[in-house]
């Protein structure tokens, strides 16, 4: 790949005087130092707000914002920049998508589908919606092997559902799942679909006509970018038809105390000043990716993620989840007999960064029964000798905990 680690001066960090392996890229990225420059470079050169000034300092940051929403678009293959909504990150996209989709579709009585993989992002704001609306979640099961039984969507689907809303990778398994044959299904029924592509978007193409998927939300930070900045992808057809979730600056065309009209898309979604730094600088971490190839990002991760599950066979004890499926760059397991927390303090005393506890996904840890799990998640700049640090640091943890 056409990237080098020392483009992340932030892997040269120590800690406990030891050289950090960081393994928790489902939480959130690292970030190259041409990503930083960015963030420098739009608040000494440019930062003012965007749209309504006519002065230099404010076309530029105009035309920098849009130019990053058209990268957006490209990134995910969109028919229109206008189909690209900038948010705050994924949990405001759903929560967003939710509330519009509430109060145009969903009366009493309807439901919502989700899956029983899902982050609490992609599960709370739509109860909250269902709570409101009087309507019912429902959820897809997990069958034995840790996908989802595609056989029970067929027997939810039905004419009552509103829309179905479904991760494309589990933040938890590390599952990619079917979410072209999903959006199929539900279309057969006329239902619309969103994929929460938080922990995709990065790893693989994500390519929303090809999926033919209605809405799909995704994060900067999880790519490489700033914190703060999310994306909201919909069908213009959508869009036009959905109610804004928030009113104020930008998201309208006129006001008087008696009605309000609203902008033309995507700013009728985006109320407020939006985060114009932010947007510039996660164009640049696209450019980033596109320049190593996500095709090649994808083989290596796939590559890197199917090693470590090998080495973790190694270790006396340990269970892996969903072992052998295809996954994004993510691992969970569990070491027989030890509470996965007690692993990840020792594991940090060593410098090897890993996410212990539910991963913001109680109802799929609960089927699990288990009170949480040891995660490893990958990036772009991780590498075979990542794995063998953090096994070797396993192993050491583990004797200190069973002397054995």
């Amino acid at each position: 790949m056409q990237m080098k680690r020392e483009d992340f001066e932030i892997l040269n960090e120590r800690v406990y005087g030891k050289e950090l392996v960081y393994l928790d890229n489902a939480a959130t990225t690292q970030k190259p130092r041409e990503v930083l420059d960015a963030m420098t470079y739009a608040y000494t050169h440019f930062n003012s707000n965007i749209h309504r000034g006519v002065h230099h300092l404010s076309q530029i940051a105009t035309r920098n914002h849009e130019e990053a929403r058209q990268k957006v678009a490209q990134y995910i293959n969109t028919e229109s920049p206008d189909e690209i909504v900038f948010t705050k990150g994924t949990t405001d996209s759903i929560n967003m998508l939710a509330f519009s989709v509430g109060e145009l579709l969903v009366r009493e009585g309807d439901e919502v589908l989700v899956s029983a993989v899902e982050h609490h992002s992609n599960i709370v704001p739509w109860q909250m919606m269902c709570e409101r609306k009087g309507a019912r979640l429902r959820v897809i099961p997990l069958r034995e092997d840790m996908t989802l039984d595609m056989e029970a969507l067929d027997k939810l689907l039905n004419e009552k559902t509103r829309i179905v809303s479904v991760a494309h990778v589990s933040n938890v398994l590390g599952t990619v799942n079917p979410v072209g044959e999903i959006v199929r299904k539900a279309h057969e029924k006329g239902v619309a679909v969103c994929i929460d592509a938080a922990q995709s978007a990065a790893h693989m193409r994500v390519d929303v006509r090809e999926l033919d998927c209605d809405f799909m939300a995704f994060s900067a930070h999880k790519m490489y970018g700033p914190t703060g900045l999310g994306v909201l992808y919909g069908k213009r057809e959508w869009l036009e038809k959905l109610p804004p979730a928030e009113g104020g600056g930008e998201m309208i065309e006129h006001v008087s105390f008696e009605k309000t009209t609203y902008n033309t898309l995507p700013y009728k979604f985006e109320a407020g000043t939006p985060d114009f730094i932010g947007s510039y600088v996660f164009g640049k971490a696209l450019d980033y990716i596109e320049r190593i190839g996500r095709a090649e990002i994808e083989k290596e991760e796939s590559e890197l993620t199917a090693y470590a599950e090998q080495r973790l066979k190694e270790v006396p004890g340990v269970k892996i989840y969903a072992a052998g499926q295809r996954k994004a760059g993510v691992i969970s397991f569990n070491v027989e007999g030890i509470h996965p927390y007690d692993i990840g303090m020792l594991l940090d005393r060593q410098g090897v960064a890993v996410r212990t506890g539910h991963h913001c996904a109680e109802p799929l840890i609960n089927e699990l029964g288990v009170p949480g799990t040891v995660r490893i998640s990958f990036g772009l700049y991780n590498n075979k000798e990542d794995v063998d640090k953090f096994v070797e640091a396993l192993e050491k943890s583990l004797h200190i905990l069973t002397g054995v």
